[in-house]
């Protein structure tokens, strides 16, 4: 548990970008603003300022220092309502599904990142199992730069659960393998709704996990490293399906 944020569902938000997100998405009560007294002068945060209205308090850097729990706050901390925990199957309904599943990312950083990518790519929503996963913490809510706030998040029990029931709703699954025959590049489905799987950092998916997956898929590497980390080929695969369901459309 990190300070500030008793349940890991998003509470406390920290850093310029990532609170003025959530003031601008305007999706859940925001309670208060902190801003340090003597913070720089930046856009940010005089949006900041501006659309915290009477919830602001302005106060002294080290009241900011003893609240934070990421290493730089920027001299910004809100508290907010928590996230609402998504119905995964109001999820998979979605007749344009395009979901990210993480199975078993565990650094907060990662995580962060990439609901990031997910969000830009477009994705209409994320998967995390109950276990054995990142809590969404205020390193998270940072690290993800504001995509917590538009991007739908659904808890599971069990991933490869979550895929069974993905198949029975006609959802595709493609697990992100180094190993996987197809290129992410080729896959000829993308314009139906799909699930991308990525697995933990270092040991990648759980067997139970890739035997569910309707497809395995690798990103092509042109260098002399055989691997990505869990941030970086989220974003990758996340903005090739993108864009081949953009040209699809």
């Amino acid at each position: 548990m990190t300070r500030g944020d008793s349940t890991g569902r998003g509470e406390q938000v920290e850093g310029r970008r990532a609170v003025a997100e959530l003031l601008r998405a305007g999706r859940r009560r925001v309670r208060t603003v902190f801003v340090a007294r003597n913070v720089d002068a930046d856009p940010l945060v005089d949006e900041i300022v501006d659309r915290a209205g009477d919830r602001l308090q302005s106060v002294a850097p080290d009241r900011i220092a003893a609240m934070a729990a990421t290493d730089a706050p920027q001299g910004v901390i809100a508290r907010a309502d928590a996230l609402r925990d998504v119905d995964p199957d109001e999820l998979l309904r979605a007749t344009d599904a395009f979901l990210v599943a993480l199975d078993g990312v565990t650094d907060p950083h990662n995580l962060g990142a990439v609901l990031r990518a997910a969000e830009t790519a477009g994705a209409t929503g994320a998967i995390l199992p109950r276990h054995r996963s990142a809590r969404l913490t205020p390193v998270v809510a940072k690290a993800a730069a504001g995509a917590l706030e538009y991007l739908p998040i659904a808890t599971v029990a069990g991933i490869p659960a979550f895929l069974e029931r993905a198949k029975r709703a006609k959802v595709w699954s493609v697990g992100l393998d180094e190993r996987g025959e197809q290129s992410v590049y080729d896959l000829a489905f993308l314009d139906d709704p799909v699930v991308v799987v990525l697995g933990a950092e270092g040991r990648g998916l759980a067997r139970l996990t890739r035997d569910r997956c309707d497809v395995l898929a690798h990103i092509p590497m042109h260098g002399s490293l055989a691997s990505l980390n869990v941030a970086t080929a989220a974003a990758v695969a996340c903005h090739a399906i993108a864009r081949t369901r953009s040209v699809v459309a």
